[in-house]
């Protein structure tokens, strides 16, 4: 199957799991989906952050979606890259709605 078969696959499978899906056409083999939930996504649990091994960051713990509710994700050692700094998730409110944006490097 071709990439953009293969994303639209995937937006549809997100779709039929209750996710709210907006799927935008591939530009530069990119794909745009983007994850809303009705509700406020519930506080974030504190973890412990172990020592960092050198060229590592930490990528916290995060709050997702999954079929029609919110999942837990724990915070995890990454490996760091140069010139980049890490954007872990968060969700931001949309009207109604809440949209996830997903973590990211930032250079």
């Amino acid at each position: 199957m071709q990439g953009s078969g293969k994303h639209l696959l995937l937006a549809a499978a997100l779709a039929v799991a209750g996710v709210g899906v907006v799927y935008t056409a591939p530009a530069e083999a990119r794909v745009s989906v983007s994850i809303y939930a009705p509700m406020a996504p519930p506080p974030l649990r504190i973890e412990a952050v172990p020592t960092l091994r050198g060229g590592y960051v930490w990528a916290p713990g995060y709050w997702g979606w999954n079929n029609h509710r919110y999942v837990w994700h724990r915070g995890h050692q990454m490996r760091s890259r140069h010139g980049y700094r890490y954007e872990p998730p968060r969700w931001e409110q949309n009207g109604k709605r809440w949209r996830y944006h997903g973590e990211r490097w930032e250079h």
